[in-house]
């Protein structure tokens, strides 16, 4: 990386060398994982950030069991277990369960945690992997050409400079310059006004690790980050105020009252805040050589708590697709797949967290005994259950897969038990290569062994699996032989000479 070109004050430089591969803007938990799995990849990645220090505050406060699956690929899962709270059920609707404890996963659960932690753990792993990360650098603006992408930085000093990469990746959220910068439209409405966040210490600790309440109020959902303090989410449908308008204690308190009962003793709030929840999804995740990524792609209510994870899986979806292009080892439309894939999980997740708040912000009477009928008996179909356990999850995404495949090509790979070290499929997946499960594989994978990691199963599985970094099947066969391996692993590893990659 030429950091003289990047220092306060450079001047422009016109499609010239790239001062990175990469420039992934903002740095929440989605470019952070973006960021860290391009280092990992050995890409050239600088990732810019216009807060100049680390934030303690944060509105996502969970992750589900697909992104710590991500994590445990990551080698993150583990100590983030140690901080944050599982959580195996959501009871959203009195007795309608959303149950996770019947997921065929190693986390079977919710897991709170403060979105600060997250990026903490995940901007550990991207210093450690090389990332440069330049901190106070607002966006202004960006241009294109066929060969790569100016962007316009300010500094906190007032000084500007541009910097050139061959690829840029917006991750800087619901305002995201870099989309606007696209003039990219991000069509959608606002759904509800006025949601009060607290960060609080309460005298007794709510009924369920999730309390969850609403009526002809508003609701009020309490979350534990494990150390004692719990984050308020409430909404009082009779008292609507900008965004901007100061919040007291006091009001989240009389709300708690009204919906729950009881306002469980909170004392001392570290964070009070408001804000407005829109339904948002840009039309196109690509455009050229630029991408978006999370917030700045999609955005939708917190029902759900699928946010920050929506956006941590966009990451792992595109951060080998953007690698494999700059290593030359596949073609221009493998980044399209990024769209083709993603795009529709977010407008799936804005169909689900927009069904949940509705739900719960509904002011009839009748449609809340309607409401709590069907939560009865939907707490009866366990069917039903299943599929919103999956679906909330992120277990059950699956990407679609070209006609006449392999019915696991496309799908999730569950955490499969491997002969040998490593004993795990998702601990293979920490070196972020490709991982090549099958019986005497080795040596027809000999060529590509720079970019892919070979493994046998420990159980009888029948299929060979080649498990894409982001754990999707891309390929899989029934007892394949020798040529039909070497012809997976060229469409999707690029061509190699035999004697070595």
């Amino acid at each position: 990386m030429n950091t003289t070109d990047m220092s306060p004050g450079a001047s422009p430089k016109q499609h010239g060398a790239p001062d990175a591969e990469v420039l992934v803007v903002g740095a929440g938990p989605t470019g952070l994982l973006l960021a860290g799995d391009l280092a990992k990849a050995g890409v050239d990645v600088t990732l810019l950030e216009r807060r100049d220090q680390e934030s303690n505050l944060s509105r996502a406060f969970g992750l589900h069991a697909r992104t710590l699956e991500q994590l445990d690929a990551r080698g993150l899962a583990e100590e983030l277990l140690r901080i944050g709270t599982p959580t195996p059920a959501l009871h959203p609707f009195g007795r309608l369960s959303i149950d996770f404890s019947r997921l065929r996963t190693r986390f079977p659960f919710i897991l709170t945690i403060p979105q600060w932690q997250v990026e903490r753990s995940l901007l550990r792993r991207t210093e450690e992997a090389g990332a440069a990360i330049l901190r106070g650098a607002r966006v202004t603006g960006l241009r294109q050409d066929p060969q790569g992408v100016d962007v316009d930085v300010r500094h906190p000093d007032g000084t500007t400079a541009t910097l050139r990469a061959r690829y840029v990746v917006g991750t800087d959220g619901a305002r995201s310059t870099v989309r606007q910068s696209l003039g990219m439209p991000f069509p959608g409405t606002s759904v509800i006004s006025s949601v009060m966040l607290a960060d609080v210490l309460l005298d007794r600790a709510p009924d369920d690790i999730f309390n969850f309440s609403s009526n002809e109020d508003g609701f009020t959902f309490f979350a534990p980050f494990g150390d004692g303090w719990y984050r308020i989410i409430a909404w009082d449908r009779h008292r609507q105020m900008p965004d901007d308008a100061p919040l007291t204690l006091e009001e989240v308190r009389d709300i708690t009252k009204r919906t729950i009962g009881n306002d469980l003793g909170m004392h001392d709030p570290r964070w009070l805040s408001r804000f407005h929840s829109d339904e948002r999804q840009v039309p196109h995740y690509r455009q050229g050589r630029v991408f978006l990524a999370g917030d700045a792609a999609h955005v939708h209510s917190p029902a759900g708590g699928m946010g920050m994870n929506t956006g941590m899986q966009d990451a792992a979806n595109l951060g080998w697709k953007l690698a494999a292009v700059l290593h030359g080892w596949a073609g221009d439309a493998l980044l399209d797949s990024y769209h083709a894939e993603r795009h529709p999980v977010g407008r799936r997740v804005l169909r689900v967290s927009h069904a949940l708040l509705s739900a719960v912000t509904t002011g009839s009477s009748l449609v809340r005994v309607l409401r709590a009928a069907l939560a009865t008996v939907v707490h009866q179909l366990v069917v039903v259950e299943a599929r919103a356990s999956r679906g909330i999850s992120g277990i059950g995404i699956a990407y679609r897969a070209p006609r006449g495949t392999h019915p696991l090509t496309g799908r999730r790979v569950p955490d499969l038990r491997l002969a040998g070290e490593p004993t795990r499929l998702y601990e293979a997946l920490r070196e972020g290569k490709f991982v090549l499960v099958g019986r005497d594989v080795a040596a027809v994978a000999a060529p590509w062994a720079g970019r892919l990691v070979t493994a046998s199963p420990a159980t009888s599985l029948r299929p060979t699996l080649l498990v894409r970094p982001d754990g999707y099947a891309a390929w899989a066969a029934e007892e394949p032989d020798p040529d039909e391996v070497r012809k997976a692993l060229t469409r999707w590893l690029g061509e190699v000479h035999r004697q070595g990659a």
